[in-house]
């Protein structure tokens, strides 16, 4: 036995770094296997292909009033026009996944130096292979952009420091973090966190004679007006058409409150929001102390699209190994402090910043998880050293039994996933040729019989009103809008069935796409008793049914 733990443990040293190339190979092999399906996540047909193809159709980009997120930053989406005006809406997700990719290399090239290889690569492969980075890898989703940019941006402040503060390191910095800011509003908060931060680090960090306020609050101005430089584009795109920089964000400051509120028909818009914890007592009745638990929860509850359990799943361990990065901290040279330090405070900063201003979903707060990645390769090391060490463990073999457990584990978490995932997305059955790709749609999107309906026998200037559909409109190759904000306005002025038919083709609407079931307890709720008559009347006599299945209605429009 001790002769073939002998031979085991010298094929590991020979081999670790081999091994673990292997195992990153078949991890990107597996995501990009994945990946080779037609898009039918949420945010992709809503969202992130969706404005992409409408751009095209119309022949560049335009305003669309109907979609309050059309006036996002979309530096990603433009990437995404590429492989869409070709025709090929699977490549998106392979440039999203480039991001994850670099994301990886970043944390290689960052712990190559301060530990070795194997641990260089085991940090890339832990990044690669937590759950919510592979169900990110997968989509044609912006996160794992603005991962990569923070991240990025995070990189060369510690470069600028290193340097000892070469003004190159701190604009490319800025560059990357604009950059961020131009991929999605969440990394206002990076921009936040770094305008602070650089010119504490510059006071702190600096050797030799403390610099002035005046040198030390530049230093935090030169990143801040560089990065918005990079991200102006986009802020004045959005004041030529909203007089708001940020739209829709914080509209009440750029605008009078009395036109923010109302729209042209004099309707009410825009509501109050409740806070965090009053929205998760309403919505799932949790304790106080559930809520205190939040923090800690999201390492350990997360499940795939349930907003109660954070809409995405991360890894306990990623909240476990940063803690021993810290263990022994005293033998630790000051400047490896300094940027365990700065890691920490980030990724602390950075999700409560974010969990207070977006909601607690898993990909609002993403950004701060390559800097725990960082800190649980450390801690892991840290691990180790703390094995060999031990005056009460004498057995190497035990020792390192313990130590291949405990990185294995949090291995194995993660590749339990990735293979519920070929479960989930079933991408065998696609590329086989067993099923096409309308039945491949079909099989998550039960609304997608009624899409191709549409697009097969509607005539080509029809209007559609989607209503109840969650907006996912991206496979639809007619003009369309999203009706339930408009019928509920209709609704409410209209006092016959034909004032309904009215307001609608006022609107240019010729058509009528409907989740039948969410349509009944909607008019229940908003038109009750007799009041809801008017809707019965308005279906049966200026309504003709077209098309129905799944419990998706399509309705044309008639006097």
């Amino acid at each position: 036995m001790a002769f073939t733990w002998d031979i085991f443990m010298k094929t590991w040293k020979d081999y670790s770094e081999k091994i673990l190339v292997v195992l990153l190979l078949i991890l990107i092999f597996c995501v990009v296997t994945l990946s080779c399906v037609p898009p039918v996540a949420k945010d992709e047909l809503v969202h992130h292909l969706a404005i992409p193809r409408l751009y095209l159709k119309h022949g560049g980009m335009c305003e669309i009033p109907f979609m309050p997120f059309s006036y996002y930053p979309m530096n990603l989406q433009l990437l995404y026009l590429i492989p869409l005006y070709l025709g090929n809406d699977i490549v998106p997700k392979f440039i999203h996944f480039s991001f994850a990719l670099l994301t990886a290399y970043l944390i290689f090239i960052y712990l190559r130096p301060r530990l070795d290889r194997r641990y260089a690569l085991l940090g890339a492969l832990f990044f690669l292979s937590i759950p919510i980075v592979v169900k990110l890898s997968i989509t044609a989703y912006i996160d794992l952009g603005v991962i990569f940019f923070s991240f990025a941006s995070l990189f060369f402040i510690l470069k600028w420091i290193e340097s000892g503060f070469r003004i190159k390191f701190l604009i490319y910095s800025a560059i990357i973090c604009g950059l961020g800011l131009g991929t999605k509003y969440n990394a206002l908060i990076t921009l936040l966190l770094f305008t602070l931060f650089v010119p504490f680090a510059y006071s702190r960090y600096r050797k030799g004679r403390k610099p002035g306020f005046f040198r030390t609050a530049t230093q935090g101005l030169v990143f801040f007006f560089v990065a918005l430089l990079i991200f102006s584009p986009w802020m004045l795109r959005n004041y030529q058409w909203k007089k708001n920089p940020i739209y829709p964000f914080y509209d009440h400051v750029f605008n009078p409150p009395v036109q923010s509120l109302r729209d042209a028909d004099g309707i009410r818009n825009e509501k109050p929001k409740s806070g965090i914890f009053t929205v998760r007592e309403a919505l799932y009745q949790e304790k106080w102390w559930e809520m205190a638990l939040l923090p800690m929860r999201v390492f350990f509850q997360g499940e795939d699209g349930d907003p109660k359990y954070f809409d995405g799943k991360l890894s306990p361990f990623l909240l476990l190994f940063p803690f021993f990065a810290f263990f022994r901290f005293r033998r630790d040279s000051a400047h490896l402090k300094a940027e365990k330090t700065i890691f920490a405070a980030f990724a602390f900063l950075y999700f409560f910043v974010a969990f207070f201003s977006f909601g607690l979903r898993i990909r609002y707060i993403a950004p701060f998880i390559p800097p725990l990645v960082v800190l649980a390769i450390f801690g892991i090391h840290r691990i180790q050293e703390s094995l060999i060490n031990s005056r009460y463990l004498q057995s190497n073999r035990i020792k390192t039994s313990i130590f291949f457990m405990i990185v294995l584990s949090s291995l194995i978490y993660n590749a339990a996933y990735l293979y519920g995932q070929f479960k989930t997305v079933d991408p065998f059955s696609y590329l086989s040729g067993s099923v096409t790709r309308d039945e491949y749609i079909a099989r998550f999107r039960p609304e997608y019989p009624a899409v191709l309906y549409i697009n097969r026998n509607m005539p080509m200037d029809a209007a559609v009103s989607l209503i109840f559909l969650g907006n996912r409109g991206y496979y639809l190759d007619r003009a369309y809008v999203y009706g339930e904000e408009k019928l509920l306005r209709i609704g409410k002025k209209s006092e016959t069935p034909e004032n309904i038919l009215v307001g609608l083709s006022a609107s240019g609407i010729t058509h009528l796409f409907i989740f039948e079931p969410l349509l009944q307890k909607w008019v229940g709720d908003n038109f009750p008793g007799r009041a809801g008559l008017k809707f019965q009347q308005f279906f049966a006599k200026h309504t003709k049914l077209l098309f129905h299945k799944n419990g998706f209605f399509v309705f044309a429009l008639h006097s």
